[in-house]
């Protein structure tokens, strides 16, 4: 049946409308005057990976981007189409959220397309897209090279989230604003296997438990 999954989310709305939206009617009603997040989430598209069930947030909790392996990238104001760096800019000056986390995860399709080097001349734009990690898979496969495939797609996958970390450092407003004390970076990393959700440390420069 073609539509079923269709049907399937039609009744889903229907259920949400009845059980969620009409015992919430003052929150919606709040939400009508505007959004007023405090986190900005980077995540992957992927279907395993939902953001706002993983932690626990309702309607105006999380300002989300997602896209393909949660990367940002380089500031670049050439005028093209930036689609993560556009939702970047409207968090950081419009909304003015305190946080920004990046949000990787076990598994990542996109990672492992990169690691295993799938997707040059093969798409028109995941490709190009996921190239801006090639260094740090060419780093990943001399340092790991040895190591079972899986090892090397987590530390990729970690690596990844650092790299989209450092490149916020490109940003000029969201520089500004962490060196103003008004803006702190995280970057976080799923397990699908175990349901673990591990924090970067800078200091250490590994990902363990979340610190609070």
């Amino acid at each position: 049946m073609p539509q079923h999954w269709i049907r399937r989310f039609a009744q889903g709305y229907r259920s949400f409308r009845q059980n969620y939206f009409e015992k919430n009617r003052q929150l919606f009603q709040q939400l009508r005057d505007g959004q007023t997040p405090k986190v900005m989430l980077v995540s992957c598209c992927d279907s395993r990976v939902e953001p706002s069930l993983i932690l626990d947030a309702g309607p105006g909790d999380l300002f989300i981007a997602r896209n393909i392996a949660n990367l940002i990238p380089p500031y670049e104001p050439d005028m093209h189409h930036h689609g993560t760096s556009a939702a970047l800019e409207f968090a950081v000056k419009n909304l003015g959220v305190s946080h920004i986390v990046v949000m990787g995860h076990a598994e990542c399709g996109g990672i492992a397309a990169a690691l295993a080097g799938e997707l040059a001349g093969e798409s028109q734009f995941i490709g190009t897209w996921v190239s801006m990690i090639s260094p740090i898979r060419n780093a990943v496969l001399k340092e790991a090279g040895d190591r079972p495939v899986a090892e090397q797609q987590r530390l990729l996958e970690q690596r990844s989230i650092v790299q989209s970390l450092r490149n916020l450092d490109s940003f000029p407003f969201v520089v500004e604003r962490v060196q103003a004390g008004s803006l702190f970076i995280h970057g976080w990393w799923f397990d699908i296997h175990s349901g673990d959700l591990l924090a970067y440390d800078s200091a250490s420069d590994a990902f363990g438990p979340l610190p609070f």
